[in-house]
């Protein structure tokens, strides 16, 4: 029996844990697509609360897609998504991805009101809330823990290192405790629960790197998408790249390949891989411009694990059974 014919712990053969065969799950099989909603929210480390600078490598609009406007209510930005992907599957469900800034940052009756809204359209299925670690309380919890009870919720914490050292250096204003402290808090209420790290952040070592696999295999998490270090105009990361490009570790393609593959090896394998890369768009990216997806950079990932022979947890369980 070849490797390739294996199921793995999460159910199939592919050799990572993969994000789309995880929410289908969730879903009965049923094709599922993230809508981005911006509902206007801000962060208390642009309004002045924390900083007004913003983490340094932060240009939101680099992830915000066309449909997406905060001058649109929730529902119109809900139609005009699903407008936007009908031609793909006419049976497509969707999930309510409140992406853009802090997304549980406001008042709780404004939370619940536009959580509810998008619940409340006949073709959405759940949420997707992103937000920060410390831009969560108990109320809020508890107000979305009692909508997870009915639907399928998810909030996802924008953690970017478990370094402290880091986190003071890009601005980002929360520890990496207060992120732990979150994500159990969130797990505790039944609500599906996800984490997002940077690769590449300045001053990080490779073994610092890899670590950050063990420590997000620690946290109950279900999900975690990860990504290059990206320079983006209009940010702060942009003024120090252009004075001394040296501080920063960009990596080549194959050089964030092969970390990618050996931080999938320590990584826990029930945590499902919701993304490797992200790609800005060409006109706010100084580097690197890879120019590709992140399907097309999945491909090539699972290509390399397959010449390996090695899979996710390859390592971890390993070092599980050891202790």
């Amino acid at each position: 029996m070849t490797k390739e014919s294996i199921i793995f712990p999460w159910g199939h053969t592919r050799r990572y844990n993969d994000y789309a065969s995880w929410i289908r799950k969730q879903f009965n099989g049923q094709r599922i697509q993230k809508l981005s909603i911006n509902a206007g929210f801000t962060c208390p480390n642009r309004d002045g609360t924390k900083s007004i600078h913003g983490c340094s490598y932060c240009n939101n609009t680099s992830f915000r897609p066309d449909y997406c406007i905060p001058s649109s209510s929730v529902t119109q930005q809900i139609d005009e998504g699903m407008e936007f992907f009908a031609h793909k599957y006419p049976t497509m469900r969707f999930l309510a991805y409140f992406q853009s800034y802090s997304n549980t940052y406001g008042d709780l009756a404004l939370l619940e009101s536009i959580y509810t809204e998008a619940l409340a359209h006949e073709k959405i299925d759940g949420l997707v809330i992103g937000t920060r670690p410390d831009c969560v309380n108990d109320e809020i919890l508890d107000m979305i823990g009692a909508l997870a009870k009915d639907a399928f919720v998810s909030i996802e914490y924008g953690l970017e290192s478990t370094i402290d050292r880091t986190l003071d250096r890009i601005n980002r204003q929360h520890s990496f405790g207060e992120g732990v402290d979150a994500i159990i808090q969130t797990k505790a209420r039944n609500i599906h629960t996800g984490a997002h790290l940077i690769l590449g952040l300045p001053g990080e070592s490779e073994d610092e790197l890899l670590s950050h696999a063990g420590k997000i295999s620690a946290l109950p998490i279900d999900t975690l998408k990860l990504h290059q270090l990206q320079i983006i105009k209009s940010t702060t990361f942009a003024v120090e790249y252009a004075r001394n490009p040296s501080e920063f570790q960009l990596f080549t393609l194959a050089e964030y390949i092969d970390l990618v593959i050996r931080f999938l090896e320590n990584l826990r394998p029930e945590i499902s891989v919701d993304r490797f890369i992200n790609q800005s768009p060409k006109e706010l990216l100084i580097a690197p411009n890879w120019g590709l997806k992140n399907f097309e950079v999945m491909q090539m990932v699972e290509k390399e694990l397959a010449e390996r022979d090695t899979w996710q947890g390859r390592l971890y369980e390993e070092i599980a059974k050891v202790s």
